[in-house]
């Protein structure tokens, strides 16, 4: 017989399976309880964060529903507090739109107990605040289902749903209201609670919403003006089917203190003054009308901006979103009490309501007589243009905003006492002020916030002073292991573990969607802070420089020879972030640098002329042409100034009168900046420049801040053919002729790890070759020793003068256009990562490998395969090259004749 086990183990294993089978009946009710949120029709599918670039994933059935667009992004539709399973529920799905994406019905805006929030984004900010907003109704929604009866909750809200603004038929939304009566048209039946909008808006160019969300203004004022639409048609006797709006802008004062915030501002004008919509959070007492949210005493605001120069948008929104869910909390805990009756919560057509009367006379601005400036004992002047006149409120530039349709009854509670919040009404009045103060302040403020500090510092910036910084580029490190220099090493025979990369101003004037640096700096159009000695940043940097060199030691493969000669700073470039020449004491800098015997590479973005044409004489003088056409810079420089593009053609004039050797940057980004060559090169004969860079942009991963992906990075040999066009055409508007002809430009030199190739101009960059007189021989390359000379004479002598020929040196064969060596030094090492080659080295003009991973012909058979298989792809795709703009601004890249490249192997 088995042994008996001991009495004392049956407790325990009484107790253990009790326990087991109470947490198995929690998990039923539970499943049960999430079960019955999901209409019949619905069905779990997949769900994602909802950025701008979000992917597609999977996640177990959980209520969640969404609705997958062609694109990729991924709208929700998620239940935030239901009700048990009855015939009304089941009936629910009436109330949606009839577009139907996968089974997933998604619901009417003006649907009862429906929450949307509609954003747009460009850099994700809006895009993160949206799903913040969501995300806080959802919780705060849901403990309200956690803590209240299930027969009380008729009236919560019961859906949130996240879309975007482009994906919206706003006219369809908003007029469309057929079959009203069957709950189609969005009257929900079963819900006493009223819709709610809440928008997320940033500000794009001049004050406008990106270009693929403009249609939701242009829809709204379409709407508000059409003859065929009734006035207000958003109104509505019914409390219970009464829109409520709210709005969050995003701007920055940087660009234009004027504009900030307008996308919002004027579809919250247009929704609440014109078409008859609800502020969701008013100044109105009426706290038991279902709708009428607002409690005595409560300060909180409908509309509200964030200034991201000033460094307010999170606590703006945070409080913006707080006031929101709260209000939309009490509409339901009104509508609940069972007060909400016959009245509308406020303003015109209120049916069985009437507004309270203040007992004193308000003014303009919504104070009471009493507290009125303009009605003091002291102030006794008869006219009426203050704060208590009864003139329309107008825009800076004169004319009736968009707001000036507002009611009081319909107007925020603006301007609250010891409110710290800054609303759209008081917007111009706090720029004004805070301008001032800034004015009358003897102290000016530090450029780099601290957030923004340690962001920079995140990504290996050393910081020096209050907005000057150092990192140690990669190319560097790569030298300093013997793995190869970057590109000024072969176009300029720099020594790139002798190189320092700092910046004297880490703020910019442009937002560049290429910015390898995500815009983690500031912006600023000019130098409002304070301002650190030139003498001490340039010694703080060389220290900063020469400490990270040391901490290289460890690093494997450093040559040591190099690394001790590294610590000897020889070059500067002054490209690490930011725009350089904003530094107002940017003369000095430079002229300590060359104290030092360092070489000066400046880059600036073309946007401060007047500072190009005073700067002193520097080693080599570079301006981003990163555009041919105003719409184009527009796009992807992202300025801050209005007038960019005569800012940078007057930058490139200037570079024609400086006598030392200048450059034409151009940064090529495929799908956004690689057409219209030909006014690239009408931009270069502006300034004559001595030197033209085609570099291809660098893909630095996704981010926020930028719509690009690895599709945009242009190959080498698409760089070679951008730049051959672009000599034709520097060529044809030479043979034009004039009094001041073109010089003769040629290409030189190429880099094919960065993606880089130069043109240089013939005059100044060419000598007959001693052993071929028949040839040219390129001297691109710089004497330094000679360079230092001539700087420190012509700073004793400001009437001496040297120019571009005085300081070249020959460029080495191995650098120069169509070496077999293609810019890589043959004094170093060429590696590659985890022993990975390409599996073709060499293609035809249409793009089929000619030659394997050893740089052998491939067999006739292997090429006919291949060509096949590209014209497979190309009967797909087409023949030429494709660019598809997503929703959200990216831009795909689709070419059949890259298929075969990036192709690896392991050996």
């Amino acid at each position: 017989m088995p042994p008996t086990p001991p009495r004392n183990l049956f407790p325990i294993a009484a107790s253990a399976c009790a326990v087991i089978l109470a947490t198995a009946w929690l998990y039923r009710q539970h499943i049960y309880r999430e079960s019955e949120s999901i209409p019949p029709t619905s069905a779990a599918s997949s769900a994602v964060p909802a950025d701008d670039d979000a992917g597609e994933g999977t996640t177990p059935s959980s209520g969640k529903r969404t609705k997958s667009t062609d694109d990729g992004i991924i709208h929700r539709e998620i239940d935030v507090a239901t009700a048990p399973r009855d015939d009304a529920a089941v009936n629910d799905s009436n109330a949606c739109r009839g577009d139907e994406y996968g089974g997933v019905v998604v619901r009417r805006i003006l649907s009862r107990g429906t929450v949307t929030v509609a954003y747009c984004s460009t850099t994700g900010t809006c895009a993160g605040f949206a799903e913040r907003l969501r995300r806080e109704l959802l919780d705060r929604l849901d403990a309200r289902v956690d803590s209240s009866s299930w027969s009380s909750l008729s009236a919560s809200p019961r859906r949130v749903q996240l879309i975007r603004v482009a994906e919206v038929d706003w006219w369809d939304e908003l007029v469309n209201n057929e079959d009203e009566t069957d709950g189609v048209g969005g009257r929900d039946p079963s819900s006493s609670s009223p819709p709610v909008l809440l928008l997320v808006l940033p500000t794009w160019t001049n004050g406008s919403l990106p270009p693929d969300s403009q249609v939701l203004l242009e829809s709204l004022n379409e709407i508000s003006t059409d003859w065929r639409v009734a006035p207000e048609p958003l109104r509505s006797s019914d409390p219970k089917s009464q829109l409520m709006v709210g709005a969050f802008g995003m701007g920055s004062t940087a660009y234009d203190a004027a504009t900030v915030g307008r996308p919002a501002r004027d579809a919250f004008a247009a929704l609440v003054g014109k078409l008859g919509a609800k502020p969701l959070v008013s100044k109105s007492a009426g706290k038991n009308n279902c709708g009428s949210n607002r409690r005595e005493g409560k300060k909180s605001k409908s509309l509200m901006i964030g200034d991201s120069e000033v460094g307010d948008a999170e606590v703006v929104f945070e409080k913006w979103m707080n006031g929101i869910v709260t209000s939309i909390s009490e509409i339901v805990e009104v509508c609940n009490a069972g007060s909400g009756g016959n009245n509308v919560a406020r303003g015109k057509g209120k049916v069985g309501g009437v507004k309270k009367q203040t007992q004193q006379q308000q003014c303009a601005d919504g104070k009471e007589e009493s507290d009125c400036a303009c009605k003091s004992s002291d102030n006794t002047k008869a006219d009426v243009v203050g704060c208590c006149s009864n003139n329309p409120k107008k825009n800076p530039d004169g004319e009736h905003s968009m707001t000036d349709s507002l009611s009081d009854e319909e107007e925020d509670d603006y301007g609250s006492e010891g409110e710290d919040i800054v609303d759209v009404e008081d917007m111009g009045n706090v720029i004004s002020q805070q301008q001032g103060s800034s004015r009358k302040s003897k102290e000016p403020t530090e450029m780099v916030t601290p957030k923004q500090a340690k962001a920079l510092k995140k990504e290996g910036y050393r910081l020096i002073g209050t907005h000057s910084a150092v990192k140690l580029c990669r190319w560097t490190k790569h030298q300093l292991r013997g793995r190869g220099g970057c590109y000024k090493h072969t176009h300029y025979g720099i020594t790139s573990y002798q190189c320092m990369e700092a910046t004297p101003s880490l703020a910019c004037a442009n937002k560049c969607v290429f910015c390898w640096r995500h815009h983690k700096n500031p912006v600023g159009r000019e130098w409002r802070w304070k301002t650190d000695d030139p003498r001490a940043i340039v010694e703080e940097a060389v220290t900063a420089h020469i400490d990270m060199i040391k901490e290289t030691r460890g690093i494997p493969g450093i040559r040591m020879d190099r690394w001790t000669a590294a610590h000897t700073v020889k070059h500067c470039a002054l490209s690490l972030v930011g725009e350089p020449i904003m530094y107002p004491k940017i003369n000095e800098l430079l002229e300590e640098l060359h104290q030092r015997k360092i070489s000066t590479f400046l880059v600036t973005n073309g946007q401060h002329p007047k500072a190009i044409e005073d700067l002193v004489p520097i080693t080599q003088l570079y301006v981003s042409v990163d555009a041919s056409t105003p719409e184009s810079l527009e796009a992807v420089d992202r300025p801050l100034f209005r007038d960019a593009w005569d800012r940078l053609k007057s930058s490139l004039s200037c570079l024609k009168s400086k006598g030392q050797r200048t450059v034409a940057r151009l940064t090529v980004v495929k799908g956004w900046n690689s057409d219209e060559i030909g006014g690239y090169a009408r931009l270069i004969a502006l300034g004559h420049c001595s030197l033209v860079e085609v570099k291809g942009v660098t893909f630095c991963g996704k981010s926020d801040a930028s719509n690009l992906n690895m599709s945009n990075t242009p190959w080498h040999h698409e760089v070679i053919n951008f730049t051959k066009t672009l000599l034709e055409e520097l060529r044809a508007i030479r043979e034009e002729g004039g009094d001041d002809q073109l010089p003769e430009y040629d290409l030189a030199c190429e880099h094919k790890h960065s993606c880089s190739v130069l043109l240089a101009r013939v005059d100044q960059f060419t000598v007959s070759d001693p052993e071929d007189p028949g040839k040219r021989k390129w001297r691109t390359w710089i004497d330094y020793d000679r360079f230092q000379e001539l700087v420190a004479r012509h700073a004793a002598d400001p009437a001496f003068k040297f120019g571009v020929e005085d300081y070249v040196a020959d460029t080495p064969d191995w650098a120069v256009f169509g070496a077999d060596e293609e810019g890589f030094d043959p004094t170093d090492d060429r590696h590659r990562k985890k022993k990975k080659h390409p599996k073709y080295t060499r293609f035809d003009e249409e793009g089929v490998p000619t030659h394997d991973t050893f740089d052998e012909p491939l067999p006739n058979e292997d090429m006919l395969r291949l060509t096949n298989l590209m014209e497979e792809k190309k009967s797909q795709i087409g023949d030429a090259t494709t660019v598809t703009e997503l929703r959200g601004g990216e831009k795909i890249i689709d070419d059949a004749s890259l298929m075969f490249r990036g192709l690896v192997v392991t050996r």
